[in-house]
């Protein structure tokens, strides 16, 4: 088990503040308000996350110069009221048979447009269009994606948490033996040494041995693993309610020259894009800087994914590193760097840390070693 210090609790003075940013991020996007359903959104704004998700609805609105109201069916109002968030904000229930669009218009106004979490049921958005035709809706991810993005000192503390728990778990499975055993086999190796590590949840075990590397999202399965095979190993969850997520690429046996000036190139690509991250750089700079080594190389086809992704309460969030995205970093920045070349049908080879912005550069929150690993 972790020995590490458990941080402290987020508390109602901490999720008070989140949602005045959010009503004033919405009121700056030009926004009447905010509709939140239960999802990463509701548990970052409020603590708030239902013991099971039903048709009934629950949401959170914010709306600029409005105190939060958070609308709950009657009979799960008990345990929102003990969110840790309950304190900073309204209650508002309302009971079976009664309509609960009806019970939350009066919290809307008849007109506006409104930012509405990616994850609402269409059923939910469809009855607040019905019972109010003056009202419009987008996407939070389209009108403010950068509300969970920055980081502060707590988050941070618990992403660096989850990160060392998922260092610990690839100095494990190093140990263990691959050759002779299914990729199903490494994958349960590496969900109960994350869980082992403090995690909670385990979101993905990615073992992709010999061609099976060449797919990027390769599910572990039945193949054996032989003699010879390179591994690439991309897995990840959360801990204390912050994600982890890490890749490393190794090799059963020696690998052939062509194998390791592949790993090599890769290595330093993904040491490219973690130089080019500084505050006032842009989310494509990282992405630049890690694809021109690649390509460079005589890979550049082969690279077929973005360099990154954002991480916080969810292990996929923005920012994205990736052509086109002009965002500036900004200090508390939490994303991934994970070049990766994938000849397919041979094999692949990704290396992967979650990195934050510092005020002059950035740090890693992943430091085991880059270097290829040479497994039994």
């Amino acid at each position: 088990m972790s020995t590490a210090p458990v941080p402290a609790p987020f508390t109602a003075d901490d999720y008070r503040a989140r949602m005045a940013r959010a009503a004033q991020a919405a009121a700056d996007a030009g926004l009447a308000g905010l509709l939140v359903a239960p999802g990463p959104d509701l548990v970052y704004l409020t603590g708030y996350q239902p013991t099971a998700l039903t048709e009934r609805l629950t949401v959170l609105v914010l709306a600029p110069g409005q105190d939060p109201v958070l609308v709950v069916p009657k009979l799960e109002a008990p345990d929102a009221a003990h969110a840790a968030g309950a304190a900073a904000l309204s209650l508002r229930d309302w009971t079976d048979g009664k309509d609960p669009y009806t019970v939350t218009a009066p919290l809307l106004g008849s007109h506006g447009r409104f930012g509405v979490s990616d994850n609402a049921w269409a059923m939910h958005l469809l009855g607040f269009q019905r019972e109010l035709s003056g009202t419009s809706y987008v996407s939070l991810t389209e009108a403010l994606p950068m509300l969970r993005a920055v980081k502060d000192e707590h988050e941070l503390a618990r992403l660096e948490a989850a990160g060392d728990a998922a260092d610990e778990t690839f100095r494990e499975i190093v140990k263990v033996p691959f050759a002779g055993r299914r990729e199903l086999d490494v994958a349960a190796d590496l969900a109960g040494l994350l869980l082992k590590y403090g995690h909670e949840q385990v979101d993905f075990t990615v073992v992709g041995s010999g061609p099976n590397g060449a797919n990027p999202h390769h599910e572990a399965g039945e193949r054996t693993i032989g003699q010879g095979d390179m591994v690439v190993l991309d897995f990840g969850g959360l801990k204390h309610g912050y994600g982890s997520d890490t890749t490393r690429t190794v090799h059963v046996g020696e690998p052939s020259a062509e194998e390791q000036r592949v790993h090599d190139v890769v290595r330093e690509a993904q040491e490219a894009g973690f130089a080019a991250v500084r505050p006032g750089a842009t989310c494509q700079d990282v992405d630049r800087a890690a694809r021109a080594v690649i390509t460079e190389a005589g890979f550049g086809e082969y690279f077929i994914h973005r360099t990154g992704h954002g991480i916080g309460v969810t292990t996929h969030e923005p920012p994205y590193m990736i052509e086109g995205e002009e965002r500036p970093l900004v200090p508390g920045m939490c994303f991934s760097i994970e070049p990766g070349i994938y000849l397919p049908g041979r094999f692949g080879v990704r290396i992967e840390d979650i990195v934050t912005v510092t005020s002059d550069g950035g740090r890693r929150l992943n430091n085991t070693d880059r270097a290829m690993a040479i497994v039994e």
